[in-house]
């Protein structure tokens, strides 16, 4: 699964280069063994961004980009659309990305994170629970699955791992919402590509079946970029 989502984060227009943070050293065997590249962090990390940004600290890169390894479906082009505000914005700090609920029962799943934001889209809040909640009788708002990358100024990344963990964050078991308590805006931009992440046996199940179904061209495809 690793391998396929390196590959498919090494073909988005906007990556340089893609490292693979860790403190399992089989996946580090795993990685270099396919020719990818990956770095041992501590294993004391709480959550993915502290663990990122123990690598980024040696790192020149103006921006960094989060892409969790739960993602083997994740489109090169979804990482591009999380990147791009930040050409026209200096002064955003931290984007993600977002996708539309139509399914009630996705709304309801606690695996699946929901976001509500702002009118300029900017992140309100992250959880678990199905937000916003419809009063009965009252019309529905539209609902927000969040999609699990992130984007950060370096010197945003680097502030936000020196931030202790917070309440929200630590009940809603959701690193973002650290970010949120401490003030730092983040840009949620709406993606026009599905992924599935791998929360449960089931998704592991869906995402299998997916891959297998991929043309053999589509697949050296991914490879190759």
């Amino acid at each position: 699964m690793i391998e396929h989502v390196y590959r498919r984060a090494a073909s988005a227009r906007s990556i340089a280069s893609v490292i693979v943070a860790t403190d399992d050293e089989r996946i580090q065997r795993a990685v270099e063994a396919f020719g990818g590249v990956a770095r041992m962090t501590s294993p004391s990390h709480q959550s993915g961004t502290d663990r990122i940004a123990e690598i980024a600290s040696g790192l020149p890169a103006a921006l960094i980009v989060n892409v969790q390894g739960d993602e083997p479906l994740i489109e090169p082009g979804m990482i591009d659309e999380a990147v791009a505000p930040f050409s026209s914005d200096p002064s955003l700090m931290m984007s993600t990305l977002r996708r539309r609920i139509d399914d009630d029962l996705e709304r309801q799943n606690p695996n699946i994170t929901k976001v509500i934001v702002d009118h300029d889209g900017f992140a309100l809040y992250f959880s678990r629970a199905p937000i916003p909640f419809v009063r009965s009788g009252s019309p529905p708002a539209p609902a927000w699955r969040h999609v699990g990358l992130y984007v950060y100024r370096r010197e945003c990344l680097m502030e936000l791992a020196a931030l202790p963990a917070t309440a929200m964050e630590k009940s809603e078991a959701l690193e973002q919402l650290r970010a949120l308590e401490h003030g730092i805006r983040i840009k949620v931009v709406e993606t026009r590509f599905d992924s599935v992440g791998v929360d449960t046996a089931e998704d592991l199940a869906r995402v299998r079946a997916s891959i297998g179904a991929e043309p053999a061209a589509d697949r050296a495809g991914a490879v190759s970029g």
